[in-house]
C-alpha cells in the first residue's frame, strides 16, 4: 500500500524506501516543452523533507541539469551519503517514469538549526515599493517560467533588452499559498538568463547547474507569508558558450534569506533568412 502527501501541487507518492513518483503537470512546462528549472528545486527539498529519516532542515542544495525532464510521471530516487550529530547529506535523482536516464541530479544538505551569534555583512538594497511596480507579462509565457506559481513585480521589460548592466531587482511572491522552502528554492530559477541583458533575447540558453544557500529557518521564512520578498540578481562574465550569474534573496524587513549561484549555457540563434 503506498502513501501519498499533497503540497504544493507536487502529489508525493512513496513506493518504497528511497523510491517516489510524482505527477508534474503541464503547468510546470516551459515553453520549450521540458519542466522548469524551479520545480526541480522545489521538488527536491520536498521529497527530502518527507524522507521518514531526514533530520533537520534542507541548508543547502546543488543541482544539475542532465537532460530536460517532461511533464508527467517522474521517477524520484533518494539516498541518504550520511548523517551526522547536526548535519545530514542526502542525493536526489528525477528521471521520466520508467527510463534509467537521469534528467535532474541534487545534493541536499539537511541542518539542524542551533541558536548562534547572529552576524550580517551584506545589506539589502533600496527598492520602490512592490505595489508602485508594473508585473510584466510576456505575451503567451502566462503559464510558463513559474509564472502560475510566483508574481514577479519588476521595472524591467521582459524579455530583456540588452542594457550593457546585468544587475536587476525585482519582488516575487508566491501565489501558491505562504512561503515555505521550497517556494523560496523555486524563486531562485525565476530571474532572466544574464546572458540576455548582454546579447539580447534571442539568446539560447539552458541552466546547468544551480546551487542555493537557504540561509533562513523555517520560522524566518514562515514570517514572509504572503508577502514579496526582494530579487537582487546579476552576471559576472559569460564566454565560450558559458555565463554565470548570481542572486540574493530580501525579506521585506532587510533579513536575506537566501543566495544562489548559477551556470548557464548559451549560445547565439541565428534565424535563417527566408528562402
Amino acid at each position: 500500500m503506498t502513501e501519498t502527501t499533497q503540497t504544493l501541487q507536487m502529489p508525493l507518492t512513496a513506493l518504497g524506501p528511497g523510491r517516489w513518483t510524482t505527477l508534474a503537470g503541464p503547468e510546470w512546462r516551459n515553453p520549450g516543452g521540458g519542466l522548469w528549472g524551479g520545480y526541480a528545486i522545489g521538488l527536491c527539498i520536498k521529497v527530502v523533507e518527507s524522507e521518514p529519516e531526514a533530520v533537520g532542515e534542507a541548508l543547502s542544495l546543488t543541482l544539475t541539469y542532465a537532460a530536460a525532464l517532461p511533464a508527467g510521471e517522474l521517477d524520484i530516487r533518494t539516498r541518504r551519503l550520511r548523517q551526522g550529530g547536526s548535519i545530514g547529506v542526502w542525493e536526489v535523482e528525477l528521471r521520466p517514469a520508467g527510463s534509467e536516464e537521469v534528467g535532474v541530479h541534487a545534493m541536499v544538505t539537511m541542518a539542524r538549526r542551533p541558536p548562534t551569534p547572529a552576524f550580517a555583512f551584506a545589506a539589502m538594497p533600496d527598492a520602490p515599493d512592490p505595489d508602485s511596480l508594473p508585473c510584466p507579462v510576456m505575451a503567451g509565457a502566462t503559464q510558463h517560467f513559474g509564472a502560475q506559481a510566483l508574481e514577479r513585480r519588476t521595472l524591467d521589460s521582459f524579455p530583456p533588452e540588452p542594457t550593457g548592466d546585468s544587475r536587476t531587482l525585482a519582488w516575487v511572491r508566491s501565489r501558491r499559498g505562504p512561503l515555505d522552502k521550497a517556494l523560496l528554492g523555486m524563486i531562485t530559477d525565476n530571474s532572466a538568463p544574464r546572458a540576455f541583458y548582454a546579447l539580447g533575447p534571442t539568446v539560447m540558453t539552458t541552466t546547468l547547474s544551480l546551487t542555493v544557500y537557504l540561509h533562513a529557518t523555517v520560522a524566518e521564512i514562515a514570517e514572509v507569508g504572503h508577502d514579496f520578498i526582494l530579487v537582487e540578481c546579476e552576471g559576472r562574465v559569460g564566454a565560450g558558450g558559458a555565463s554565470d550569474e548570481r542572486s540574493s534573496y530580501w525579506r521585506r524587513d532587510g533579513k536575506l534569506l537566501a543566495t544562489s549561484e548559477q551556470l548557464c549555457w548559451y549560445r547565439e540563434h541565428r534565424r535563417e533568412p527566408p528562402e
